[in-house]
């Protein structure tokens, strides 16, 4: 039986690629720097996952993620811009003025409130991921937040999810289930500590077969299916 549920942010409850195109355009206005076109964005997007994935495999560390993929960026698209710390900061901030919920997933979340224990386990920024949550209004459903800044460790490592399971108490592992769109981060962290694996899969793309998923969903909804309980 199920008895706790760690949710990804990014990707799975939030729809990061809006909030995403929405900063860019955002910060390009603040700096004074142009129109950021939705061509040019979506090759950030790109340049962006590229860093995220090369550090969840401890190739890189955040901040080469944080600077790195704007030097890049900016570099490949010809533009005259180098204050990257300064539009990093900005663009935490404005990450969490564009919130879109996936499957209508604050109303899942307030549904199972009391049935599982919640808990978001994030890999985003302190400042970004705690604005994002006070905005919609997800903060106030769980039962605690992981951000990986704050732990010292990103998913997938093993030391992120022992602090996890440190901090939530006594559960075994067939009993908590991490419901997440990464197959980097989500489910491998999910096969490295022996939890249960959920990945939401909007697209139907492929895993590859190293991965163990034990459920393979589109639809957050699903979710009720999983856990054998009504909306």
């Amino acid at each position: 039986m199920i008895k706790v549920i760690l949710w990804d942010i990014d990707g799975t409850l939030l729809d990061f690629i809006a909030a995403e195109k929405e900063a860019i355009k955002s910060c390009f206005r603040f700096f004074e720097i142009g129109e950021a076109t939705d061509e040019m964005i979506a090759r950030y997007s790109l340049i962006n996952k590229k860093y995220w994935k090369m550090l969840e495999a401890g190739i890189i560390d955040k901040p080469t993620v944080l600077r790195g993929r704007f030097e890049e960026f900016f570099r490949n698209e010809g533009i005259n811009f180098n204050d990257f710390d300064a539009l990093n900061s900005e663009y935490q901030v404005r990450l969490g003025d564009t919130i879109c919920f996936f499957d209508n997933s604050y109303e899942i979340v307030k549904n199972l409130k009391g049935k599982v224990k919640q808990y978001a386990v994030t890999n985003g920024t302190v400042r970004a991921q705690t604005n994002k949550l006070k905005l919609s209004g997800l903060g106030e459903l769980f039962d605690g937040v992981f951000i990986s800044d704050e732990i010292g460790y990103e998913k997938p490592t093993n030391e992120f999810f022992d602090y996890v399971f440190d901090s939530i108490g006594e559960y075994s592992k067939n009993e908590i289930l991490i419901v997440g769109d990464s197959l980097t981060s989500d489910m491998r962290g999910g096969n490295n500590s022996g939890i249960l694996c959920c990945r939401y899969n909007r697209n139907h793309e492929p895993a590859p077969e190293d991965l163990r998923i034990d459920f393979n969903i589109d639809n957050l909804n699903k979710v009720y299916d999983i856990l054998g309980q009504n909306k």
